[in-house]
């Protein structure tokens, strides 16, 4: 229906409500007889004119009268209160006299009889306008401001395709209230046995407030329900108009860490990146592209995007471009080899950056043990590289992104990121730059981790595939590492191994059952199996070897470890050397140095070597 068809009907429809209340008005006062004489009629005209009038100053006819609330009825109130003023002032005026009860009973029946004609039509709206035959029945998890709001978006929507007809809280004083028509039937500890009595086919978790602690008991509790799950956006989203109320998402595991999002210190990022020459290398990869997009925030002056595959930068100088094309910030992009170290030169030499945030790297553990030549290349003679390079040009800070795996490492991988520590740490004693490490374990989402895989096996029917029932790892949020990667080099001093707060360490075979759970799938559906564990793994991961542990702790989630040993010397043989040992020589050559055990280095590799 157009506006002007609207207000038309709107006018007609008032005209009469406010004729009639005044003629019961007149029947009511007079003791049962209509009393038609020229005061009546002035006051008839009187008042629908002066109704029409204020009904269009308070924009009452521009409501959605359908999804009215108290805002609406007070405005209704207002303007049937000031008609009856305005028509006993014109009495007044004109006959000398004001007809109070007539008045009085007339206000009164406007306001039942136009207020009821309002919620009657909302009713109609919620009630017999839209199809509920084919809405699946839905829970809302939440009775407060969130859970309301929820319930009534979805009243309103006809095009909804969720119908909810109940609440969970935990809160004893909503229990057995009804809110917007809809009961609070208990506590969540119920969820399983209300959802099974209602035939619940949807719920919605609505409380954004919520910790990870007890989001992950709200979720344990629906998972018994084997009933699909979502959760409403993060409350900032909905603040900021990013998304809608009624845009609910499914949960993620990310959501079920336990651990509270991360806080940075704005003011020591500002000072460190903000109208400053960034550069990311590896800024293709899961966390490099991360960095770039949380530093975009901070509104440098150039941001450096460094990698070596043409398609991930790209694709990354694109989505920024996309993204902060109404900020000034220069992209630039290198497409480049850290092995090559003219051109890590010539790079450093041509852009000057203030910070480079070294995320470049090989990573994959299985994969490396096949390759540990090629490993020792990309995570030791590439950091070299551009840690020298970042020395020779005055670069104010470099922050070397490492792996927990480096801790007592078991693994190529692990060891060659412990003896890019070492060049890092080396390089900060003898360069006016500031050399840092970050250390933190798995990221969630990033790419060949273990989340998508299982989200591949669960969507190819099972089983998910477990390396080991006891295996626990530490796990990050691709955005929570960035942010804390950033915050750290913002308060690097120079040779640090910052360690970031992981939480506490999961269990791989609970985080396989609440990914096959949050599927909307149960465990036996799917089935888990064991794989073993794969060469170069470990059962449970470190964050700091012995002797580095520290107390001192420089943010809620970032600590320091102490410096340990430094080999740099025999790193420089094993880069001389490398490439003429055999695989499992070269390995294990790269496991005892990184271990601090460096019987084997130089003497017998140089023998070794030949």
């Amino acid at each position: 229906m157009t506006y002007r068809k609207r207000v038309s009907l709107f006018i007609i429809a008032d005209s009469c409500i406010v004729l009639f209340a005044l003629l019961l008005g007149s029947f009511l006062v007079n003791g049962s007889t209509i009393d038609i004489t020229t005061s009546f009629i002035v006051s008839c005209i009187s008042m629908i004119t002066s109704h029409h009038l204020f009904s269009f100053i308070f924009r009452s006819y521009k409501k959605a009268w359908e999804y009215a609330s108290v805002g609406e009825s007070i405005i209704l109130f207002k303007v049937i209160t000031l008609s009856i003023i305005a028509t006993g002032l014109i009495q007044q005026m004109i006959f000398n006299t004001v007809l109070f009860r007539l008045l009085i009973v007339t206000g009164l029946l406007q306001l039942l009889l136009i207020g009821g004609s309002r919620f009657c039509w909302r009713v109609f709206r919620e009630k017999y306008a839209g199809n509920t035959n084919n809405k699946k029945r839905t829970l809302i998890i939440g009775a407060g401001s969130a859970g309301t709001m929820v319930a009534r978006q979805l009243l309103k929507e006809n095009d909804a395709d969720l119908q909810p007809v109940g609440f969970m809280d935990d809160d004893p004083k909503k229990h057995y209230l009804d809110i917007l028509g809809l009961p609070v039937f208990g506590d969540i500890s119920h969820i399983k046995k209300v959802a099974s009595e209602l035939a619940i086919e949807n719920i919605i978790i609505a409380i954004p407030s919520l910790s990870k602690k007890k989001l992950n008991r709200v979720f344990q509790e629906c998972a018994e329900t084997k009933v699909k799950t979502q959760i409403l956006p993060m409350l900032e989203d909905l603040v900021t108009g990013k998304v809608s109320v009624k845009q609910f998402r499914d949960v993620r595991v990310e959501d079920l860490l336990g651990r509270e999002p991360v806080h940075l210190d704005i003011e020591s990022i500002s000072g460190c990146v903000t109208n400053k020459t960034i550069l990311v290398t590896g800024a293709g990869g899961s966390i490099g592209s991360e960095i770039c997009h949380q530093i975009c925030h901070f509104n440098p002056s150039k941001l450096i995007l460094l990698g070596h595959g043409e398609n991930s930068i790209h694709s990354i100088e694109w989505e920024l471009k996309e993204k902060f094309g109404q900020v000034p910030i220069e992209f630039l992009t290198e497409i480049a080899d850290l092995k090559d170290a003219k051109r890590m030169l010539s790079i450093m030499g041509t852009y000057c950056p203030d910070v480079v945030y070294h995320a470049a790297a090989h990573k994959h553990v299985p994969l490396m043990e096949r390759n540990p030549a090629e490993t020792v290349k990309n995570n030791v003679i590439g950091t070299m590289n551009i840690a020298e390079a970042a020395s020779r040009h005055n670069v104010g800070v470099f922050v070397m992104i490492s792996t927990d795996k480096a801790v007592n490492p078991t693994s190529v991988m692990g060891a060659t990121k412990r003896l890019a520590e070492m060049i890092v740490q080396h390089m900060d004693k003898k360069s006016k730059t500031k050399f840092v490490a970050v250390r933190f374990g798995n990221v969630l989402g990033s790419r060949g981790s273990v989340v998508p895989i299982f989200k591949r096996q669960i969507e190819k029917g099972g089983p998910v595939t477990v390396t080991h029932p006891e295996m626990v790892r530490y796990f990050m949020t691709i955005p929570e590492a960035s942010r804390l990667v950033i915050q750290a080099g913002a308060l690097a001093k120079g040779g640090e191994i910052f360690v970031l707060d992981m939480g506490e360490p999961v269990k791989i075979m609970d985080l396989a059952k609440k990914l096959i759970q949050l599927s909307g799938f149960s465990i036996d559906e799917i089935g888990i199996e064991f794989t073993g564990i794969r060469p170069g793994e470990k059962l449970f991961e470190e964050l700091l070897h012995d002797k580095e542990i520290k107390d001192q702790q420089v943010h809620p989630n970032i600590y320091i470890g102490e410096t340990s040993d430094l080999y740099f010397g025999e790193i420089e043989e094993i880069i001389r050397f490398y490439n003429t040992l055999d695989k499992e020589t070269l390995r294990q050559t790269l496991i005892n140095l990184a271990n601090n055990n460096v019987n084997l280095i130089p003497g017998q590799l140089i023998s070794a070597s030949g």
